[in-house]
């Protein structure tokens, strides 16, 4: 794997394109309900995108349908310029294992160790690593993902919430993914512990040229790492681009989210941050 002197197999085809996340036309129902309507989304290759949008907007449906856990009723998402709504199993898995995710509280395996858990990736897609070069990536990515080197012998019950995260974002990191998704990495967390997560995020990116999806109600995070933020409402994306240009939208929604009282105190918090007046 990438950074320890190993490589898994087509990790040197990088993609090239500039857009390795593309839906187009998605349409998700439930019943009767209706959860995206003819939603659009680009992902622009090497940016942290920022998913917004209100209680039961989708959020997580989309997420869902980019990495093929979602059938969506119409539409089509290309990741890496191959379609995942009608690709095969087969190739389905050739496009897989170039990313990863971290979902909501980790979702770590509960009777395995912490190591146990970021192996689990590497077993399934390159069963042939020996089991000590397994282990040494495992120990390598959990160290990579800002734990303490114990951490790999420990069980998902021995650890804090915020340890959990980081856990769960040593398994996403595994197959050293060209894209990364994150389901509200942050929350939950006390707000040292958030800044603390999306340094983390933000240097993984760069040193890793990564392209994150990332999904968050936490606007410190918006403000600090991301590139664009795509917001959904209406059913679709409304609108993507830079918090700045969001905050002047004409949108009910949006204008409620980002110049609302805590999204006024998210604004004054960066402007402290870009003057130095805090650490």
């Amino acid at each position: 794997m990438a950074g320890n002197g190993t490589h898994a197999p087509d990790a040197h085809h990088r993609f090239r394109g500039e857009f390795p996340v593309e839906v187009t036309g998605l349409v998700n129902r439930f019943g009767t309900q209706t959860v995206h309507e003819n939603l659009d989304l680009k992902v622009r290759r090497g940016e942290i995108l920022g998913v917004v949008g209100g209680s039961g907007s989708g959020k997580s449906v989309l997420m869902r349908s980019i990495i093929g856990l979602q059938n969506p009723n119409a539409g089509d998402v290309e990741v890496f310029g191959r379609s995942i709504t009608s690709a095969d199993p087969d190739e389905e898995i050739g496009v897989r294992n170039r990313w990863g995710v971290l979902f909501q509280g980790g979702a770590l395996f509960s009777t395995l160790t912490v190591g146990e858990n970021v192996e689990v990736p590497l077993k399934q897609f390159y069963p042939e690593i020996e089991p000590g070069l397994r282990r040494d990536i495992a120990r390598y990515k959990v160290r990579m993902s800002g734990l303490p080197k114990e951490a790999v012998d420990k069980y998902p019950s021995e650890l804090s919430g915020g340890m959990k995260k980081r856990a769960g974002l040593a398994r996403a990191l595994a197959l050293d993914p060209e894209l990364l998704f994150l389901d509200e990495p942050t929350a939950g967390l006390d707000p040292i512990g958030a800044a603390a997560f999306d340094r983390l995020t933000k240097e993984l990116q760069e040193t890793l040229g990564l392209t994150v999806f990332l999904i968050t109600h936490d606007l410190d995070t918006l403000h600090e790492i991301c590139d664009r933020v795509a917001v959904i409402a209406d059913k679709r994306v409304i609108a993507v681009d830079t918090v700045a240009n969001l905050m002047q939208l004409d949108h009910p929604w949006v204008q409620e989210y980002f110049n609302g009282p805590r999204g006024r105190a998210a604004q004054a918090t960066k402007a402290m941050h870009s003057k130095g007046d805090t650490p």
